[in-house]
């Protein structure tokens, strides 16, 4: 179970989004979405589900939110376990990230992705294996 891509949940929440302020960054996502090559973590799915039905401005109803979810789980997906936490706890300690940050990182190199799509992180800088790529910088 392989990605050359590893996909973080704001960028699903772009893909989902009908506002016509993030249309250019819907567009993005919804291209990243088309790629073959790329993967997810069970907590980018739960970070997703969250944030979707609940926090952003127009939020989606509870079923479009799984049933989104279950078209993603064609691509390659990595599950929550020790080991992968046990690498997050290790990434948050030599690059001082928060745990959640540090878990998405640790999923990706469990994947084998080289690049980590979010917006969360310093585009450019190399975790491990992974290098982070904003899809929606100017």
């Amino acid at each position: 179970m392989t990605a050359k891509a590893f996909v973080d949940s704001n960028v699903l929440i772009y893909a989902v989004s009908n506002r016509r302020d993030e249309a250019a960054k819907a567009k993005t996502a919804r291209e990243i979405l088309n790629r073959s090559d790329i993967g997810f973590s069970v907590q980018v799915f739960q970070e997703f589900h969250v944030n979707a039905t609940r926090k952003i401005k127009r939020p989606i109803a509870h079923e479009d939110s799984i049933a989104f979810i279950k078209t993603l789980t064609r691509f390659p997906v990595q599950p929550l376990s020790a080991d992968v936490m046990f690498y997050a706890l290790n990434l948050q300690d030599r690059f001082q990230l928060s745990y959640w940050d540090a878990a998405i990182l640790a999923a990706a190199n469990f994947l084998k992705a080289s690049i980590l799509y979010t917006e969360d992180l310093n585009p450019g800088q190399k975790y491990d294996s992974v290098t982070v790529e904003n899809p929606f910088a100017n």
